[in-house]
């Protein structure tokens, strides 16, 4: 699993834009910024949608205020359904939702989960990051089923 103290790794992640999906790399997306990245396992699932992504959102004013200059939603899903997702929960220009639809970004970070049981396959783990110039100054793992620690009133008292 990624440190706290590490670069994030090179790897190609996808967000949906006005002229359909982009492709983005990882370490040039959070390069020069304060930036937030958290993850979570799946779009429109409950407490993603009930309470992991609308916490960023309201929390965006709060986060700008302390220097953040990108919030990033990651969920291993393809870029159509995170711009879906995005526009559901009202989170264009806030959040950058990113897909990372073959979860390389999770794999390459330790931070991949085995959801099969679920029908969901290989997922992220629910988590959020404190990044300066694409180095993880926070790092906040949830326990499986348990939404605590990588909430963006967490974030926010770590800043």
């Amino acid at each position: 699993m990624i440190k706290v103290g590490e670069k994030i790794p090179s790897v190609k992640l996808k967000h949906m834009t006005a002229d359909g999906p982009k492709e983005a790399l990882s370490d040039e997306l959070f390069a020069g910024k304060k930036a937030v990245l958290f993850a979570l396992p799946g779009a429109f699932t409950p407490t993603c949608s009930a309470k992991h992504v609308p916490g960023f959102v309201n929390s965006f004013d709060a986060l700008k205020a302390k220097g953040v200059e990108l919030i990033a939603c990651l969920s291993v899903n393809d870029a159509f359904v995170m711009g879906a997702w995005g526009k559901d929960q009202k989170a264009e220009d806030k959040v950058l939702m990113l897909a990372d639809g073959n979860a390389d970004f999770t794999k390459a970070v330790g931070l991949d989960a085995d959801f099969t049981g679920y029908g969901m396959g290989t997922r992220s783990q629910r988590y959020a990051m404190l990044l300066e110039d694409g180095v993880v100054k926070v790092l906040n793992v949830e326990k499986p089923g348990a939404f605590e620690v990588s909430t963006a009133e967490t974030i926010l008292a770590a800043l």
